[in-house]
Parts: C-alpha cells; sequence; structure tokens
C-alpha cells in the first residue's frame, strides 16, 4: 500500500512542531509494551545572554491513538534558577506557577495524540536573565500527563552564549545548467553583529537534482547528497566570508524547469543542539567527504571568540540559490493495471498504481505536491471492500475529501508521493468484493488524469496513461503492468531534506516560505 507519511510530513510544515514520524519512533517503539503511554520531547537550547531568548513547544505523542482531554505540560527550570525564566507565550492553554521555577499550563480542548509528535501546543517563552551569562548551563524537565495515561519527561540541556549575529545574503543566486551540466555557487557567511563569531555550521537544504560535484572533509554527506558543513574560521563583526561550491545537476533531472538549494547558518552550539535532536529521531548527519577541507577566505581577523554562542537573529540566516534548468529531459509515466481471479464472496486484491519510466526523476518535494493523480474505476461485478486513506470517492471530477478510504465507491482519486524516481513504481492495494462472477470484467486506471501539477506538463508516451484492471480474465486478455511492489516512502522522507527537521525543530521559520514556492492545485 501506497505510505502517505512523506506527504502528511510535508503538508505539516507550515504547522510549527510538524514532526516527522521517526522523530519519536524510539520512544513510540519501548512503550509498545504498555499501550496508552504518553512520549514528550523537548528540544535543547543554546540561549543568547541579553536576548529576548526562543520560543518553543514540546512534542507530544501517545503509543496507540488515543483522545486527550485536559493535558497537562509541567516545565520545571528549578535548575536554572535565577539564569533563565519561563513564561507561557501563545496558544489555547491555561497556564500557572505554583512555585518558583515551576510552570504548569493545561489545554482544556480534546487533542488527538498517535505515534506522530503533535506539537505547537503549549509553548513558552524561554529568556535569560539580568545574571545569565555565557558558560551558564542547566536543565529544563518537561512532563506531559493526561487522566488515564502513563505521564513522561523529557530533560533538555539548556546553555547561555554569547550573541552573535550571523547572517547570509538576502538576494539567492541565479545560475542554469542542463542535466548532468557542473556549476557552482556561493556559501557566503556575515558578521551582522558587533561580537566576533568563532566559528559556523552551514545546514544545506537541496532538491533532489542538486548533487556535490566534490566532497570536503569538514561537510557531510548521506546518499551522495550535501547536508552540513563545518568551519573553524574566526570572523570579526562586519566580515565576510565566502566560497564557491561546485555542484553538478543529476542526468534524470527534470527539464525544463527549475530546482532550488538554500543554506542556513547555525553556531558551533546551536548545531549541536540540533545533531542532539536528529540523534533522538534516529536520523544521521552524514558522513564526513573524502576531501580537502573546504574554507571560507576572507581578509584575517584579530578578535577572538568565547566558548558558546547563540544567534541573536535567525531569520536572517537564510541564502540559496536557484537553477534554471536548460534543455529538455522528460518522464514517461506509465499505468499499472492487475488482473486477479475469483468465485462469488472472494475478496481479491488490486495492486495499481505508477511507474516512472524515465528518462528524467519528477520531484515536487518543495511544493509538497504529487507527481500525477491516479483514478482507479472498479470493475463491473465487484465492491470495493478495503481502500487505502491515500484514495478518495470521486464522482465526475470532484474527490471526496471527507470520506478519505471510504469503501463502496465506483470511483476513486489516489494521490502518490512527491518524488518518484527513474524506474521507481508508486502502487495502491483496493481490495475487491466479487459480488457476481462476470468474464472478463473490466476496471481502469488512469494516471495523468487531468493533472495540474506545476513543473510536470508532459508525459512522453500519454498512450500508456491507462492500464486495465480485469477480474476473471478469458481468453488471454492481460491487465497491462500489474504486480508491482508497494513503496516504502523512504526514497521521499530523503528528498523531503534536511530543511523539514530544521523547521521541525525550530530554527526554520524561512524555510515555509521557500518550500510553498510551487503548489498543486487538486
Amino acid at each position: 500500500m501506497l505510505t502517505h507519511s512523506t506527504r502528511r510530513w510535508l503538508a505539516g510544515l507550515g504547522v510549527a512542531g510538524a514532526f516527522v514520524a521517526a522523530s519519536a519512533s524510539p520512544a513510540v517503539a519501548a512503550a509498545k509494551e504498555a499501550p496508552l503511554e504518553l512520549g514528550v520531547y523537548f528540544n535543547d537550547t543554546t540561549l543568547a545572554a541579553g536576548s529576548e531568548g526562543k520560543i518553543d513547544s514540546p512534542l507530544m505523542f501517545a503509543s496507540e491513538p488515543v483522545v486527550v482531554e485536559g493535558l497537562t505540560v509541567t516545565y520545571d527550570y528549578t535548575d536554572l534558577d535565577g539564569i533563565v525564566q519561563v513564561t507561557r507565550d501563545t496558544g489555547g492553554s491555561e497556564c500557572e506557577s505554583p512555585k518558583a521555577g515551576v510552570l504548569v499550563c493545561t489545554d482544556p480542548f480534546e487533542i488527538d495524540l498517535d505515534e506522530w509528535a503533535y506539537g505547537g501546543l503549549f509553548e513558552v517563552a524561554m529568556t535569560p536573565t539580568a545574571k545569565a551569562a555565557d558558560g551558564d548551563t542547566g536543565v529544563l524537565k518537561v512532563t506531559v500527563s493526561a487522566e488515564g495515561l502513563t505521564s513522561a519527561s523529557h530533560s533538555a540541556k539548556i546553555r547561555i552564549g554569547e550573541g552573535v549575529d550571523l547572517a547570509a545574503p538576502g538576494v539567492e543566486a541565479m545560475v542554469s545548467a542542463a542535466p548532468g551540466g557542473k556549476f557552482s555557487a556561493p556559501l557566503t557567511l556575515s558578521n551582522a553583529g558587533e561580537t566576533t563569531a568563532k566559528g559556523a555550521v552551514a545546514i544545506f537544504d537541496l532538491d533532489y537534482a542538486i548533487r556535490p560535484d566534490k566532497q570536503y572533509s569538514n561537510c557531510t554527506y548521506e546518499d551522495g547528497r550535501l547536508l552540513t558543513c563545518a568551519f573553524s574560521e574566526v570572523t570579526a563583526a562586519g566580515e565576510t566570508r565566502s566560497a564557491a561550491v561546485p555542484y553538478v545537476l543529476g542526468k534524470d533531472t527534470y527539464a525544463p524547469g527549475s530546482d532550488y538549494g538554500y543554506y542556513n547558518w547555525m553556531t558551533p552550539a546551536e548545531f549541536e543542539d540540533f545533531s542532539t535532536y536528529l540523534q533522538a529521531g534516529g536520523y544521521s548527519i552524514g558522513q564526513p567527504g573524502k576531501g580537502s577541507v573546504l574554507t571560507l577566505p576572507t581578509v584575517p581577523s584579530k578578535a577572538s571568540a568565547r566558548s558558546f554562542q547563540a544567534d541573536t537573529d535567525p531569520m536572517n540566516n537564510w541564502s540559496g540559490m536557484t537553477v534554471k534548468v536548460t534543455g529538455k529531459n522528460g518522464a514517461d509515466l506509465v499505468a499499472i493495471g492487475d488482473k486477479l481471479t475469483g468465485k462469488a464472496g472472494d475478496v481479491v486484491t488490486a495492486t495499481v498504481g505508477v511507474r516512472n519510466d524515465g528518462p528524467a526523476a519528477l520531484d515536487f518535494g518543495r511544493g509538497g505536491s504529487p507527481v500525477t493523480k491516479i483514478d482507479i474505476a472498479v470493475p463491473a461485478g465487484t465492491t470495493a471492500v478495503e481502500v487505502p486513506e491515500v484514495c478518495a470517492p470521486l464522482n465526475g471530477d470532484q474527490q471526496d475529501w471527507e470520506n478519505l478510504g471510504k469503501p463502496g465507491a465506483k470511483n476513486y482519486r489516489c494521490y502518490p508521493d512527491i518524488f518518484i524516481g527513474v524506474g521507481e513504481e508508486q502502487t495502491v492495494e483496493i481490495g475487491l468484493k466479487i459480488d457476481k462472477v462476470i468474464p472478463n470484467a473490466q476496471g481502469t486506471v488512469t494516471i495523468n488524469a487531468k493533472c495540474e501539477c506545476e513543473g510536470f506538463t508532459e508525459d512522453l508516451k500519454p498512450a500508456n496513461d491507462v492500464a486495465k484492471i480485469l477480474v476473471n480474465a478469458a481468453g488471454g486478455q492481460g491487465g497491462g503492468d500489474g504486480g508491482a511492489l508497494p513503496i516504502t516512502g523512504q526514497s521521499t522522507g530523503l528528498i523531503a531534506g534536511i530543511g523539514a527537521l530544521l523547521l521541525a525543530a525550530g530554527v526554520g521559520g524561512y524555510l515555509v516560505a521557500k518550500r510553498r514556492r510551487t503548489r498543486f492545485v487538486a
């Protein structure tokens, strides 16, 4: 069955606290032994001394789906007495402080929890006090509880650092290349503050098509994708450093079109917080590259820096590039049908969907759009009794979103994931009950039905966009390209990139606008 985890992840990018399921999986796996346990995670955070601090919310989940009323979150920051003040920020929760160093917040409304971490509620502001100084550390213990459920706690490390203002250019680079072509784009760091910055880490969010042309030992990579680069250079106030990073477009890049890449600057201490967050979710920050050191050259600085540092204005840390893809490199999407046999009363499973015969991969990850529509007409003499939640009943060209996965309709529209590589198949499984045996009962699978997918304007071979679903075929009738394996969703999770994790960690607000550059109209 086609998974929709990645689509749910990307669809939630605009909501603070949208969190990939894998981030909760270690705790959930343990909780399975004791059903209806709660789980909670709160990010380690480095705050700049003398700043307004940062706002964050816990990520909450349950070992099994449950509706919770009166969910309570307790913030115990007594370990940070005199260093940090924790106060309610926004949301519908009601908060009180029963004693110094403790804040208790309760939400009066019903909340649906499951293995997906739920965030955006119980937001609090963590503000350094006037006594807070660079190097101070402490623990913020966050406990989530509800009546009838086992409570859970998580201790987050809170540090005080020196405030710096790392900045990236406000104007994105514009480059062009053909599939397989090489190009370079600037990676630029400026110190927009008054305090010297000791080191910086760039976090990359690159479309699938944009791949590194060279590896560096101070950068990390995963499955051929550039993830991070760490720099030890000291950058004085007002100084700017820059390097040209070499890239290459994949030969399977769709053309003509556009691809996008972005990077975000963090201080080393903030990157350490972010790395802890990734490790808690079972994610890798990548492996060091095999090559020389990538440097950020500029005029030598005479200043020095202190221990922990935190960025006072993270909204100016983002920049990137737009790659205009030239030439022509299309994709042939092929409808996958199936051939089934059974007697009256049997429930048979039709595995149907789409395959990409290339030569280009299709990647709509930045806009969260599916690559195509899959319309299914149920064969005569059968009833759809098992329907996945990625399929909606279809009436004419109107899909019924309120009844996703509802059995009994004659027609359905299903949506595959946001990325489909060359040779990849994406399928759904529809359980069909044979009400009456009709020889050569026929249904259809139609892809690209009135598709308004931005960036994919033409299927190379539209003649194979329709396949048959045959039940009890006779005389050698075939069902098209049936028999495909369902996809796992792992590739799309990879394509979504580290940028989504940045946002989920509370440091990627600027990324929301970037990922909404494209839009899918259903």
